[in-house]
């Protein structure tokens, strides 16, 4: 059974990847005519001017099968087309282009016929005799097969027939997967030492971003001592000191003023508490990573639903910013959404801590407005993660989180 459910996996993941790959092949066959008027067009000096424009153009559908696979995206496309013709990733795009559009496009056509012939033929069973006589012909592949459906046996060879689409699907869906994703695999990819390069530069900045998360964070921190348990303490002192002054002469004021002194050093000691659990929530240690959530999800304004599954326990530090991550965006979702409901989603995929926050709210949101999603994006940029945000206005809202955490 759990072989089955292995192949069935399999066969509807490289049916997404099929047409995933077909998607991008008919972008590329649309670049591949531009580029073709481009050149033709240049033959009589026209179309130099063009060059540049044509050539980003190729950069943007080879930048999705990029994300697709997924690579490394080069640096853009110069402005100048003499420039542009000497960038190595504009001549390995140019080489990639013809091959994509011929795998992409015979692999991801196999794919949609097999899917297609696959769900109309086995179902065909249950609705033939609802189908006029002259319609009554079946198809394999989008062509008509060479006889007519009249009975029940008839149509369950149809409905074989859509079996052994599953079947192919099933066995060989993988293979023309490679096929389709090898020209993408060999020259999308950068070199070695652009590959070494562009990391170089992704740590940099994520460094950067790392130390300016790490300097807002000690800002927050002493702002909260300063203008929360700075002030009770000195409140206290304060206090103390009047009591001393008036333990003698006015005992009643003394009690009075210890009561105060007594408030005031347990509040400073309730915000000693909330700073402490702002830089590490104790209810991580005692309760995990799914009992925190669970206790967001709580006490979120919205109504919210929390699915985790991660077996074991991962590192402190990427659990911790997994909850604030959560935290974070619960809070927008209640401030600015509008959402009549939240999921929350936490899954463990080999080495990735996988997070999930949508809502139904309104949308449109937007890093540059303010929301805290800045902070989350770089929170976790520094632990080497990737961040994703689908907010169309008028809603969804889909935040996407990867965080690494080990084997």
């Amino acid at each position: 059974m759990a072989l089955v459910r292995q192949r069935l996996r399999t066969a509807l993941d490289s049916v997404v990847r099929l047409l995933g790959g077909l998607g991008t092949a008919l972008l590329a066959t649309a670049a591949l005519v531009v580029l073709g008027s481009v050149a033709l067009l240049s033959l009589f000096g026209v179309g130099v001017p063009l060059l540049p424009a044509a050539l980003r153009t190729l950069r943007s559908v080879a930048n999705r099968e990029r994300t697709r696979l997924p690579v490394l995206e080069p640096a853009p496309v110069p402005h100048s087309a003499r420039a542009a013709l000497r960038d190595v990733a504009v001549r390995r795009e140019l080489a990639w282009l013809p091959l994509h559009v011929m795998a992409g496009l015979a692999a991801g056509f196999i794919g949609l016929a097999m899917s297609a012939t696959m769900v109309q033929n086995v179902t065909y069973p249950f609705y033939f005799r609802l189908l006029p006589p002259v319609d009554n012909t079946p198809t394999f592949l989008f062509w008509d097969v060479f006889w007519d459906v009249t009975d029940l046996a008839g149509a369950l060879v149809v409905a074989l027939s859509g079996v052994f689409c599953a079947v192919f699907i099933a066995m060989l869906g993988p293979a023309l997967v490679r096929v389709q994703e090898w020209p993408g695999r060999l020259l999308l990819a950068p070199p070695a030492g652009a590959d070494l390069s562009l990391r170089i530069a992704e740590l940099t900045a994520t460094r950067a971003a790392a130390l300016d998360a790490h300097a807002a964070e000690l800002r927050r921190i002493e702002r909260s001592l300063h203008d929360g348990t700075q002030n009770r303490l000195v409140a206290v002192n304060v206090l103390l000191g009047a009591v001393r002054r008036a333990v003698d002469r006015n005992p009643a004021a003394a009690h009075a003023a210890l009561d105060r002194a007594q408030d005031a050093a347990e509040q400073a000691l309730s915000e000693l508490r909330a700073v402490a659990r702002g830089i590490l929530p104790p209810v991580l240690a005692d309760r995990g990573l799914a009992g925190a959530l669970a206790g967001l999800a709580s006490t979120c304004g919205v109504p919210c639903e929390v699915v985790v599954d991660v077996p074991g326990r991962c590192a402190a530090s990427v659990e911790a910013t997994a909850y604030f991550v959560v935290a974070e965006g619960l809070s927008n979702v209640a401030k600015h959404s509008g959402a009549a409901s939240a999921v929350v989603e936490v899954i463990r995929k080999d080495d990735r801590l996988l997070l999930r926050i949508a809502d139904d709210g309104r949308g449109g949101a937007d890093e540059r407005g303010g929301s805290g999603l800045t902070g989350i994006r770089r929170r976790i940029e520094a632990y080497d993660g990737r961040f994703t945000l689908d907010s169309p206005a008028g809603g969804p809202t889909t935040m996407r989180v990867e965080l690494p955490c080990g084997s």
